[in-house]
């Protein structure tokens, strides 16, 4: 059986969802009265994502599970498939559920109508925001909600070669309970962080130039726009969709509402909020900004780092 946790990340949580399903699975079958069956785990991530700390990681979790479920559980094959899942990373029909939480917002790239070769388009397309604003032109709505359609469509179709028939998937990711993208619940957070930088190229501390030049490869879809795709790739029944609110550090502006509202499906029915949101402050800084700042352009990870030390930052 073949299981694919896509944008697994490095931190102590890699292998806790991993966990959680071999846990389903074990259930399963020992109330069908089934052996389990062989499971191939795979875990994905950008080839920068630090794997080794993960495998330091695997005997213990061997160890744990030969404990709890018993020498004749699995076996279980534990492996790495670094690589963009906007592609193709697994042979046809060789998995059977495949996972994916608070990966799939980030886009393969810049929207290419924000990254004119011509730097005076780029500052004239988004000056002063590093990503959708309420001040925002249709040229940066549209290039964004563009190269989302298209990411999560290539993610679709690789996924339907790869998932065998009667398989499953469980995304979870951010995104808005409004169809407008620049309302608070979409660009609040991104809004705060701009509204920092600015303040910081007023005092000296960064160029303008580079946030000018600076847009975020980000976009949370709201339920929608996730329909509509999956409708136009055609090889996907949806099971559930569903939005619900993360709250985060600061999160509740003066009229009360909480950023984040992290778009999920799931066959089984069960989701676990604590993996959906992306928190502020230091959570922002830990989790995303290496992301943001290698793929987005223009700011350097120095620069992010005055952000959050600076004390400009502060929903």
């Amino acid at each position: 059986m073949g299981i694919a946790d896509l944008g697994c990340s490095s931190g102590p949580n890699s292998l806790s969802l991993i966990s959680e399903i071999i846990d389903m699975i074990y259930a399963k079958c020992r109330d069908l009265g089934r052996p389990t069956p062989e499971l191939k785990v795979f875990l994905n991530d950008l080839p920068c994502n630090d794997f080794n700390s993960i495998f330091g990681s695997l005997p213990a979790f061997y160890d744990e599970l030969r404990k709890e479920k018993g020498s004749e559980f699995g076996p279980c094959f534990v492996s790495a498939t670094p690589g963009s899942f906007y592609g193709r990373l697994f042979p046809s029909r060789s998995l059977h559920c495949v996972h994916s939480s608070s990966s799939l917002h980030w886009l393969s790239q810049v929207p290419p109508g924000l990254e004119s070769s011509e730097r005076r388009t780029t500052t004239t397309m988004n000056k002063g925001k590093i990503y959708i604003s309420k001040s925002s032109s249709h040229g940066v709505l549209e290039a964004y909600s563009l190269q989302f359609q298209t990411d999560f469509s290539s993610f679709l179709k690789s996924r339907s070669k790869e998932i065998a028939a009667g398989g499953c998937m469980l995304l979870s990711l951010m995104g808005r309970r409004s169809p407008d993208p620049t309302t608070d619940d979409s660009c609040y957070h991104w809004e705060l962080l701009a509204q920092a930088l600015m303040s910081m190229v007023s005092e000296g501390l960064v160029e303008e130039e580079k946030v000018d030049s600076f847009n975020a490869p980000y976009y949370g879809p709201c339920v929608e726009e996730i329909k509509t795709e999956i409708e136009k790739e055609g090889s996907f029944i949806v099971s559930r969709l569903e939005t619900f609110q993360i709250e985060w550090d600061g999160g509740v502006d003066d009229a009360g509402t909480t950023f984040g509202a992290p778009v999920t499906w799931t066959e089984s029915g069960q989701d676990d909020q604590s993996r959906g949101g992306v928190h502020a402050g230091i959570s922002f800084r830990e989790r995303h900004h290496g992301r943001v700042w290698r793929d987005g352009g223009g700011l350097l990870v120095e620069d992010w780092n005055q952000v959050h030390q600076s004390g400009h930052f502060n929903g």
